[in-house]
């Protein structure tokens, strides 16, 4: 056996054991969060994947209890902070406090924030200045803070779990396109159907309820990342992630007449990026050593839809974002295989 399909074997394998792992973190995680397999599936994505997520729904639908359950089966220290429009950046990142010793000799002393953990929950993210909602940008990048002029590293693992309620707008803060950016996926959580909604009705309002066991570590986490991005890729899925990112651009020769008419700016490098990983994750999820078209199509709105913005005119006949995507990324694929 040649050394190429020796390494081809051993990433099969490590391939193989993570997607078993996955499939025990993620029943643990549907068995508290009833019902929402795809927003679990996404979920994950994106831990898998070293990103962050906003997670846009009503009050009442689970996103906390999502939130505290992935900490527990990922094995990560979270933490969560209510974001109110009184939020200063030093809630969130900290401060340098004055301290006087015994001796009489004084000298600072930095108080970490609830920044510094490996899973926030940024709750109703919106409702913060945006001065406060900058104390965020670096950190979601570079993973690094700046406090007093110095930088201080958050660690390996560090993901950002931000909420947003799509309803009540009075009193909230818009996030930049910027800061959109950041978030690896947009993850809209629905109203469950009567199926689900008898289900949770019975899993939580006895006695017992299911508990969330821990499935991973932060370093069996971060060794499953690196995985990930040695997962293979097919030329025929880079082609139409290239020609789905580029579509979306309004300015782009290759953009169809519907998106030259109704969206006024489109998703940059970063979106390209997001679904490369992202349609590995998914394919991982779900047991499979490679991604196909079809996980493309999959992962095309929850990638794109809050990195692209629809114009005025758009906007006033009540067009779609994300149908559009989803036309785009159908068609894209037919174009593929039409090839």
């Amino acid at each position: 056996m040649t050394e190429a399909a020796a390494q081809s074997e051993d990433l099969v394998a490590e391939i193989e054991a993570l997607e078993e792992k996955l499939a025990e973190a993620r029943n643990s995680i549907t068995a508290r969060f009833i019902g929402q397999e795809r927003v679990v599936e996404l979920t994950l994505s994106a831990l898998l994947c070293g990103g962050h997520a906003l997670l846009i729904g009503l009050p009442g639908l689970g996103k906390t209890r999502l939130v505290e359950t992935l900490s527990t089966v990922m094995g990560l220290h979270g933490n969560r902070i209510q974001f109110t429009p009184d939020l200063m950046p030093a809630d969130i990142l900290g401060s340098e406090v004055l301290e006087t010793a015994a001796d009489g000799t004084r000298s600072f002393r930095f108080l970490p924030g609830p920044i510094f953990c490996q899973l926030l929950m940024a709750d109703e993210i919106n409702r913060a200045s945006p001065r406060t909602q900058s104390a965020l940008l670096q950190a979601m990048q570079e993973k690094v803070v700046t406090v007093a002029g110095e930088n201080r590293s958050l660690g390996l693992p560090f993901h950002v779990l931000a909420t947003q309620n799509p309803i009540e707008q009075e009193g909230t803060y818009p996030l930049p396109e910027a800061q959109l950016d950041r978030f690896l996926v947009q993850i809209d959580v629905a109203y469950p159907d009567r199926d689900t909604e008898r289900a949770i009705l019975m899993a939580t309002t006895g006695t017992i309820e299911e508990e969330a066991h821990a499935v991973f570590t932060p370093e069996a986490l971060i060794a499953a990342q690196h995985l990930l991005r040695r997962m293979p890729v097919g030329e025929t899925v880079v082609e139409q992630i290239l020609d789905l990112v580029r579509a979306c651009r309004p300015g782009d020769p290759s953009a169809p007449q519907k998106v030259r008419d109704t969206v006024n700016w489109g998703p940059g490098p970063r979106a390209a990026q997001a679904l490369m990983l992202t349609v590995r994750a998914r394919a991982m999820l779900q047991g499979r050593l490679a991604p196909s078209t079809e996980d493309v199509i999959a992962m095309a709105r929850p990638v794109l839809v809050h990195r692209m913005g629809l114009n005025f005119a758009a906007r006033a006949r009540g067009d779609s974002l994300p149908a559009l995507i989803e036309d785009i990324a159908a068609s894209v694929t037919r174009t593929e295989a039409a090839a």
